[in-house]
Order: structure tokens, then C-alpha cells, then sequence
């Protein structure tokens, strides 16, 4: 198997409306070694979950010799914000994180993905600054107490006022100055804030541990070839820049993908053995 495609997870993004044990059966069927969970009703709801739940969810996904590796909570969609100016929603925020680190563990992921969160449009963006650096500094802090590595990604404007690009990424990881907090690249958000592989290198350097590969127009998280942006070049980018992490396919699309995820999944992985190959 290239290189590359050793480096792709598997994922139960544009799995939601079939069951869980679907996605395993089609992520070890295509090869994949290492999982990027999406922590999502009805597949992995981070307030439903115990441990002996998420125990066996690991007992089946070893069963198929698959691990997984990252976890990432929704926290985009859902009533989740880190920095949010309502206590109530900040604090069950934090603790949902503090709860998805402990599955973490036993899921056996060592990887948690975390958002910056975002402020009200009509207040300082200081004081949403200052929330979302203390709560992110709370949860990688507990997380490392459970040997499990947290990540932030940036957003998109429409989704976050707080961290859109990576140098305004790079500033929180300082700030926040968690040694083991690393970073998440993610094209589409890439594309959008007009930035490219190198700039994130630039910015990041070793940080960056996670990488969302999907394709837009610029925005859209779409299949490879459903979009415009030029994924081939990135790959090569991170060539240069000898990056052997993990990158996910995040499909969402226009909802479509949920209809047929596999063959949305199957598109990508050709793409990437024929970059391999070319």
C-alpha cells in the first residue's frame, strides 16, 4: 500500500444515518488501520456514553483489526462552546471534553480533537480570547493526566470569531503554552482564510499532528474531485515537509455522502493511490 494511504484513517463522517458497526465493517474492508472517531448521536454521544459502552466499542473495533486513534467530539453543530459568555453552557462544555478525554482512554485514541469556540459578535474578542485559552489550557491539562493528546483546529469564520488561520492558531497554542497541545490543518478552513501547506508549516512546525484532507469550493467539505482545491499539491506539500501523521477524509457535503458514504470513501482513496502511483 503507498505511503499515503497507510497515512488515511477511516471514518464515521457521512456514517450517521447507517449503524455504527456499518462503518467498521467498511473501514476494514478498505484497508484502513486507524479510526477517526466522530463523537455524534446516535454513534458515539459523548453524554450517553459510559465506560463499559465505550469498551465495547473498542472490543469491536480490535475485533476487526482496526484502533482508533482520534475522537472527535461534535462541537460545532451541537450546543457546545468553550468560550461562550453563558456559564452554564462553558462549564458543561469544558466537562463534556473532560468526559470525551476519559473515553479517550478507553477507547484507546490517543488523540482529542477540540474547536476554539467562539464569542458574541457584539462583545471584545479579547474577553472570548481569554475563555477559550482558559478552558482549551483545562481540558489539555486533564487529558495529559489520562495520557491522551489534545488538538485544536481552526474554523471557518462562520463558525468561530476566535482562531481562523494559523497564525492566530499558533498565538493560542503559545499563549495556552501546554507543550503536548498540538494542531489540526484543515484544507477547506486552509483554503478559506487563503493560506496554504507551507504557511501552516511556517506557523505550526512539528505541532501539527492531525490533518483533515477534503476537498471545496472553497468551503464544503467535499469527496476529492467534487471540489476545486488542489489536494494533489498539498499532498506533495506535506512531502516536502516530511508530515507522517494521520489525515481523515471529513465528508459532509451537501448530505449526500450519508446516502452512499462508502463510495464517497472509495473516490478518495483512488485519488490518493493514484497520487502515490503518478
Amino acid at each position: 500500500m503507498p505511503a499515503r494511504l497507510r497515512q488515511v484513517t477511516g471514518s464515521n463522517f457521512a456514517y450517521q444515518h447507517l449503524p455504527f458497526d456499518t462503518f467498521l465493517d467498511d473501514a476494514a474492508a478498505l484497508g484502513r488501520e486507524k479510526l477517526e472517531l466522530w463523537g455524534i448521536a446516535p454513534h458515539l454521544h459523548i453524554p450517553q456514553l459510559n465506560n463499559a459502552d465505550a469498551r465495547s466499542v473498542r472490543r469491536r473495533i480490535e475485533a476487526r483489526g482496526l484502533a482508533a486513534y482520534c475522537l472527535t467530539p461534535e462541537q460545532v453543530m451541537y450546543p457546545v462552546n468553550v468560550a461562550s459568555p453563558v456559564d452554564w453552557l462553558r462549564t458543561q462544555s469544558i466537562a463534556m471534553f473532560h468526559r470525551a478525554a476519559e473515553l479517550c482512554a478507553e477507547l484507546g485514541a490517543e488523540l482529542l480533537l477540540l474547536t476554539p469556540g467562539r464569542g458574541r459578535e457584539n462583545e471584545p474578542v479579547e474577553a472570548a480570547w481569554h475563555r477559550s485559552v482558559d478552558a482549551i489550557g483545562a481540558i489539555a491539562a486533564y487529558a495529559d493526566t489520562l495520557g491522551v493528546t489534545c488538538v485544536l483546529e481552526p474554523l471557518q469564520r462562520v463558525e468561530s470569531n476566535l482562531v481562523n488561520d494559523f497564525r492566530t492558531l499558533a498565538a493560542m497554542l503559545d499563549e495556552i503554552g501546554d507543550a503536548r497541545l498540538g494542531a489540526v490543518l484543515d484544507t477547506v478552513a486552509m483554503a478559506v482564510a487563503e493560506e496554504s501547506v507551507d504557511d501552516a508549516f511556517t506557523a505550526l512546525g512539528h505541532r501539527i499532528r492531525h490533518v483533515h484532507l477534503v476537498d471545496g469550493r472553497p468551503t464544503g467539505h467535499l469527496a476529492w474531485g467534487d471540489g476545486q482545491l488542489p489536494l494533489t499539491e498539498y499532498l506533495r506539500a506535506f512531502e516536502r515537509h516530511d508530515y507522517e501523521g494521520y489525515m481523515t477524509f471529513e465528508l459532509f457535503g451537501d448530505g449526500t455522502y450519508a446516502l452512499d458514504p462508502r463510495s464517497a470513501v472509495e473516490r478518495c482513496h483512488a485519488a490518493v493511490r493514484e497520487c502515490a502511483d503518478g
